[in-house]
């Protein structure tokens, strides 16, 4: 595990995006939130180095990132590539999801989660 930067500069974004979240990012985090999915503790607009990222586990070293359709224009999807490069260097993992999948298919969306949770507890059994 490597060590995570916190920029202090950034928790006060961090808490307006919280009280600010998408209508996907509150369906996700009532699914993550208090350690019940699977017992792995979540946070949700985390700051990681310069980044606010949207859903962060320190024991998995996993991001959940729900974007929306502002993440799909061609300068979003450079910047969110360059993002998610740093934030990798760092030892995170990324998994990615949409707004419209999170919002019709949660199951789906919880069993990729669960897929990543599977690997992980393999590699450190």
């Amino acid at each position: 595990m490597f060590f995570l930067p916190y920029n202090k500069n950034l928790k006060e974004f961090s808490r307006d995006l919280r009280s600010h979240s998408t209508l996907s990012e509150i369906l996700l985090w009532q699914k993550l939130r208090a350690s019940q999915f699977r017992g792995y503790a979540f946070n949700r607009q985390k700051p990681l180095g310069n980044y606010i990222v949207d859903f962060y586990c320190l024991k998995l070293d996993l991001v959940i990132e729900v974007d929306g359709n502002s993440h799909f224009f061609e300068e979003s999807v450079v910047e969110d590539q360059e993002r998610q490069k740093v934030i990798e260097r760092m030892g995170v993992n990324f998994l990615r999801f949409s707004d419209l999948e999170v919002k019709r298919s949660m199951p789906s969306v919880l069993e990729e989660i669960g897929y990543f949770i599977d690997d992980f507890e393999k590699k450190i059994s």
